[in-house]
């Protein structure tokens, strides 16, 4: 059976796809956008051409980027994406102005469970051995199930492919940047042969302090590696079984952002860091041809282990410390049968169930003695999902249909701590219907409108399910075992196109989110004197917005040709229904706007300037009044490099200088977590030289 030519088509890139949702040419894209593919996983659940799909999508080339920089650093200046930050190494991406809570985020297809209030879940993956990171945009519960109303990040490292001889390659990079004092490298090995394909990686930073216009931000820096190893097996033709195996380690990871008065004076500021923290990863995948489709199926224990600690500037030590492992063990299966030559049907199944038992201690007393002060104990979410997509094909247009049902359930032994710890009423069971309908129609390689309809949903985690304990917002907040998910519906239509003539994407949308779940201020104090939140469900948010991005060749002969306009702009707005007033951390409307030359051999030069506008919009009674108005600022960023080609025994050797926060301009990111009674800014200028070589 065959299937329509378009199921196999590999469009070749006339240019990049810098902006599968365009383009600001940070960190991955920053330096060649042509490199980047048409093709994303993530998307479809198989390798399809983003001209394809009736979704705004983004990849980023992992594989050029500095082996000292973070995951998250790398979707500043994207169309429709910002960084949450709570320091140098907890750098979260946003999508569409939902927080790490509301995306779903991936490494290799397997989702990155943790219930952690500091940190950045992307940063548990280290950006040496990532090959690309796909970005789909929207509601994606369909194929990937709770959390994913504001989309999916998968992060890809190097597949291990077959090969017809018996071939060896990889890569190596070394990178040391001025800003932050740092030093970074990694590299990465694959070897194959027709049976067999293994890829090895390593990595390892070591970030300083950063520097700022107004002085240096203490406690920023960390340590880093990270471990990679896959290994593919052909056990008959069309039939491949791999396991993936990952590790990172990370040290005195701190995070400033979190830094706010303790409720005792003695006590000072209490701020959380972690000593260690850890990420491993088992998968047995198997991937095989099934009578007419194709089956591919995954077993996968995934751990995210962190030691949390509060330290006292008074007492000058830890007074909080909580050792915890959030450990995730699934599975998931998937069958695409073909249905003629124009239907692409697919099955799925999938599940998983995250565990963590969080043990925390605090010194209480003239004796210091130690006090079990325990959020929780022995909390579990299991989640149960089936899923169907049906794409159809035709000469110009595809039309896309899924559905999925979850059964999620949430449980603890204990809630809370203390005199009013429970263990009473603590499980909860919900089923969610998602669905989604999209069309794109191929008028033209140029010409490539679409309209998508869905539905998404979050079950609640443990935090807001179990947690009782003081937050950031200066409120003491109490979880609820009882809440329901929240529900989105979105529509977004847009427009994208690809030719030699450039490449762009444009699209707005409308998202609505029922049952959101947030504090509700009860007008009650803890025994500590600490205004109360519950967490509820509320009344709905809304968030509108409006993004766009492209990449157009220049003509002529200007210093040799290879020249690349690139540019990009987002607009956001959110309401919060119950509160009347803006929904809370909203990204500010930002642009980019960037001129380069890139030929294949010789010097290559980038220039960008990144305007953000004051962000205003605050939500004052939500957060009780600690969400602060941001100023607008503008930067702007220059990358030079030499491309020597082949080089030293290496196919491919080149060495780059990139210059950030040129004009040295002082400034906050508005989704920055800020220390209390001051402003943590982003780095100032700096210089990061780069040494790159493949073979």
């Amino acid at each position: 059976m065959s299937l329509h030519p378009r199921f196999h088509r590999l469009t070749p890139l006339a240019l990049a796809v810098a902006t599968a949702a365009g383009f600001s040419l940070t960190a991955s894209a920053r330096e060649d956008p042509a490199t980047l593919s048409t093709l994303t996983v993530t998307a479809k659940g198989y390798e399809a051409d983003t001209l394809d799909t009736p979704n705004a999508t983004l990849t980023l080339d992992a594989s050029e980027a500095s082996a000292t920089e973070s995951v998250g650093s790398l979707f500043r200046g994207q169309p429709g994406t910002a960084v949450k930050s709570d320091g140098a190494w907890g750098q979260n991406p946003v999508l569409r102005g939902l927080q790490k809570e509301s995306i779903v985020l991936q490494v290799d297809g397997v989702r990155l469970n943790s219930a952690q209030p500091q940190g950045a879940l992307a940063s548990f993956a280290s950006l040496g051995l990532l090959e690309s990171i796909e970005v789909v945009k929207g509601p994606g519960s369909v194929l990937h199930g709770s959390g994913a109303l504001g989309g999916a990040v998968n992060l890809r490292t190097p597949d291990a492919t077959f090969t017809d001889t018996a071939t060896l390659q990889g890569r190596v990079s070394a990178s040391a940047g001025s800003v932050d004092k740092s030093l970074g490298g990694g590299a990465l090995l694959q070897a194959a042969n027709p049976d067999h394909a293994l890829v090895l990686g390593a990595t390892g930073r070591d970030v300083g302090d950063y520097d700022t216009p107004e002085g240096r931000v203490e406690n920023s820096g960390f340590e880093s590696h990270a471990l990679l190893a896959k290994y593919a097996f052909r056990l008959a033709e069309g039939h491949r079984l791999q396991l993936n195996l990952q590790y990172q380690e990370d040290r005195d990871v701190w995070y400033p952002g979190s830094a706010k008065r303790a409720p005792s004076p003695a006590l000072g500021t209490l701020t959380i860091h972690s000593p260690r923290q850890e990420r491993e990863l088992y998968e047995l995948s198997y991937e095989g041809e099934l009578g007419p489709g194709t089956l591919e199926t995954s077993l996968y224990r995934q751990e995210a282990f962190r030691q949390i600690r509060g330290y006292s500037s008074g007492l000058d030590r830890n007074q909080v410390r909580n050792d915890v492992t959030f450990t995730t063990d699934g599975a998931r299966a998937q069958y695409r049968l073909p249905l003629g030559e124009r239907h692409l049907l697919t099955l799925g199944a999938e599940t998983w169930e995250m565990s963590g038992d969080p043990q925390r201690f605090r010194f209480q007393g003239a004796s210091n003695d130690e006090v079990a002060s325990s959020p929780f104990r022995n909390g579990t979410i299991e989640s149960r999902g089936v899923f169907v997509q049906d794409e159809v094909m035709f000469d110009d247009w595809t039309l896309m249909l899924g559905a999925r049902y979850d059964s999620v359930t949430g449980d603890a032994d204990v809630k809370g701590s203390g005199p009013g710890a429970t263990t009473e009423g603590l499980r909860n069971t919900s089923d969610t219907l998602s669905w989604s309908i999209g069309a794109i129609y191929n008028a033209s390689p140029l010409l490539n409108p679409y309209v998508s309809l869905g539905s998404a949903y979050r079950a609640p985690d443990m935090r807001e399910r179990f947690e009782d304990a003081e937050r950031g917002d200066g409120f003491f907040h109490l979880g609820n075992p009882q809440l329901d998910p929240e529900q989105s519906t979105s529509l977004e239509i847009g427009l994208k196109g690809r030719s030699e003539r450039g490449e762009y994407q444009l699209a707005a949308f409308h998202t609505r989110i029922d049952d959101y779940i947030a504090g509700r201020v009860t007008g009650l104090t803890n025994p500590q004197g600490t205004p109360i939140k519950r967490t509820e469900n509320l009344d709905r948010v809304e968030i509108q917005g409006v993004e766009a991005g492209f990449v157009v060749p220049l003509e002529g002969d200007l210093a040799g040709g290879d020249w690349r306009l690139t540019g990009s702009a987002t607009w956001l707005r959110g309401t919060n229904k119950q509160d009347d007033e803006p929904l809370f951390q909203m990204p500010a409307p930002e642009a980019t706007l960037g001129i380069g030359q890139r030929p294949e051999q010789g010097f290559h030069w980038h220039a960008q300037i990144r305007g953000v506008a004051r962000q205003d919009r605050t939500a004052d009674s939500f957060s009780n009044d600690t969400e602060r108005a941001t100023p607008g600022y503008a930067t702007a960023d220059l990358t030079l490099g030499w491309s020597f080609g082949p080089a030293g025994g290496f196919s491919d050797l080149e060495a780059g200088l990139e210059l950030t926060n040129l004009f040295d301009r002082g400034y906050r990111e508005h989704l920055t977590d800020q220390p209390e009674g001051s402003d943590l800014l982003a780095p100032g200028r700096g210089a990061l030289l780069s040494l790159r070589g493949r073979f």
